[in-house]
C-alpha cells in the first residue's frame, strides 16, 4: 500500500494519549516515550530546539500498529515471518509492504483473510493521520480548476448528501 506522504508529520503530545487508549499500541507507545525521552535527555541543551529531538511520528506509529494487528491475527501465521516495512518513497507515496502468512493454503480462504486485512487498515489509517495515495483523476482535476474540494468521495456524497468528508482528513485526529 502506498502511503500518502503530505499526511506523514509528527505525533503531539495529546495525540500521544489519544493512541496510548488503543490496547494493541500500549506497549509500543510506552517503550517509545521511555526510548525517546531517554535520548533527548542525553543530547542536553542542544534538544531544546525541535530539529534536535527525536519524535514519535504518526507513520512510524501506524507501522507498529499495523504489526501488532497482524500478530494478534487468528488468522495469521504466528511460526513464520510477520514484518511492516516501509520502502523508499516514490512519486506514488511511501510503501508501506506487509509481509506475513496464514494459517491456511486454500487460495479463496487466503484472498479474503488478505482482503480483509487491507480493508481493515485502509480504514483505520485516519486514525493516525494518514491516508492512502491516489492520483487525481480527471474529474477531480476538473474540480479543482472550479475551486471545489476534492477531498469528499463519490460514497461520502451518495450517503450524506454532501461533498464535505465524513472522515478525518490527513493530519487530523
Amino acid at each position: 500500500m502506498f502511503i500518502d506522504a503530505s499526511g506523514v508529520r509528527f505525533v503531539r503530545d495529546d495525540e500521544e494519549q489519544q493512541l496510548m487508549q488503543i490496547h494493541l499500541l500500549t506497549d509500543y507507545i510506552g517503550r517509545k516515550q521511555a526510548e525517546l525521552l531517554a535520548w533527548n535527555q542525553a543530547q542536553g541543551n542542544v534538544a531544546q530546539m525541535s530539529a534536535n529531538r527525536r519524535r514519535m511520528t504518526n507513520i512510524g506509529t501506524f507501522r507498529a500498529y499495523a504489526l501488532a494487528y497482524l500478530k494478534s491475527h487468528v488468522d495469521i501465521n504466528p511460526n513464520m515471518t510477520c514484518m511492516v516495512r516501509q520502502l523508499e518513497p516514490t512519486s506514488q507515496g511511501i510503501p508501506l509492504e506487509i509481509y506475513c502468512f496464514t494459517r491456511t493454503t486454500v487460495w479463496v480462504d487466503y484472498e479474503r483473510i488478505q482482503g480483509d486485512i487491507f480493508d481493515y487498515l485502509i480504514t483505520v489509517m485516519p486514525e493516525f493521520g494518514l491516508g492512502l495515495y491516489q492520483q487525481p483523476s480527471g474529474a477531480d482535476m476538473r474540480m479543482g480548476l472550479r475551486g471545489e474540494s476534492v477531498s469528499g468521495t463519490t460514497a461520502d456524497k451518495l450517503f450524506t448528501g454532501s461533498s464535505s468528508p465524513t472522515r478525518p482528513l490527513a493530519g487530523d485526529f
